[in-house]
């Protein structure tokens, strides 16, 4: 059993969900959930060693792959600037929150989609960043997800958090929070 686990978390996401549906003896070692946990801290992080998932490492897999994917979604959108995109992704609700890089804060989901139409009229970049570092932690209808983002080689990087909730079969954004992300040196200006 230790030696199929350990072949197995060799394999990628793809070829674990093809091995499960060949026969009765690799489901069973496909759906291990030793190689479920080896995989998922291969594709995501170490840091959560600690977690101990309710119902099972493949499942904590595939909700942290989901919630992962939507936040591509979100930065897909961004390059687009498609306000009824960005729309549909944010919940509809008054507590929702944006603090985009200037440190403005909306609240509320009327003004966070204003405050999305200023940003995609305003910015002349658009999709000229990369999204490096990215750390998911998913609980049963809540996850956040923690990245850096870089937006030109002169300027710093950002620090980003989104929080998202799980309503109605889908999860839905209710938070993002970008700022400048300080470099050593950069403390004493910002003090």
């Amino acid at each position: 059993p230790e030696i199929t686990t350990h072949a197995l978390s060799y394999l990628d996401y793809p070829s674990l969900c093809r091995l499960s549906m060949t026969n009765s003896l690799m489901r069973k070692a496909a759906n291990d959930d030793n190689a479920w946990k080896a995989l998922y801290h291969k594709d995501f992080t170490l840091e959560q060693d600690s977690v101990r998932p309710a119902n099972g490492w493949k499942a904590y897999y595939a909700a942290t792959r989901a919630i992962v994917n939507i936040n591509a979604e979100f930065f897909n959108i961004i390059r687009e600037r498609s306000l009824p995109a960005m729309s549909r992704f944010w919940l509809n609700a008054d507590y929702v929150k944006c603090i985009h890089a200037s440190g403005e804060l909306f609240s509320g989901y009327n003004p966070v989609m204003e405050s999305w139409q200023m940003a995609f009229n305003w910015e002349q970049q658009g999709g000229a960043f990369q999204v490096h570092d990215v750390r998911a932690r998913v609980l049963t209808d809540m996850a956040w997800v923690t990245m850096k983002t870089y937006v030109a080689m002169d300027a710093g990087p950002y620090n980003v958090t989104n929080v998202f909730e799980f309503h109605d079969g889908r999860w839905y954004m209710v938070h993002h929070h970008c700022s400048v992300m300080l470099v050593d040196g950069d403390v004493g200006q910002h003090a």
